[in-house]
């Protein structure tokens, strides 16, 4: 067994020479998951973990991010978008078919 049911890795890197996920304030959003799980009590031996990632190599679609084990990319925009990928995915195991790419 992992030590994490799941991993959600969130880019935040800034690149000078094209787009980019910082670009749409991804470090301040990686923040808001990284709260809003401790704040659901799932951030824990067993349940879920939020990481910063560098470059995850999809600038375009950005910000991104990406949920280990299940390997399931995702695009947002905002707080309620990340609330309903903690909600559906990290929690219940969903893919949220819209914000997948």
């Amino acid at each position: 067994m992992s030590f994490y049911k799941r991993h959600l890795f969130m880019c935040v890197n800034y690149r000078e020479d094209k787009a980019c996920c910082q670009d749409h304030e991804a470090a301040e959003l990686r923040a808001y998951a990284k709260n809003r799980t401790k704040e659901l009590g799932i951030a824990k031996q067993g349940g879920v973990r939020v990481n910063q990632a560098g470059c995850l190599d999809r600038c375009a679609e950005g910000p991104v991010a990406v949920v280990y084990p299940d390997a399931v990319w995702y695009t947002y925009k905002d707080e309620s978008d990340l609330d309903e990928i903690i909600s559906k995915h990290l929690i219940s195991g969903e893919v949220v078919d819209r914000l997948k790419i």
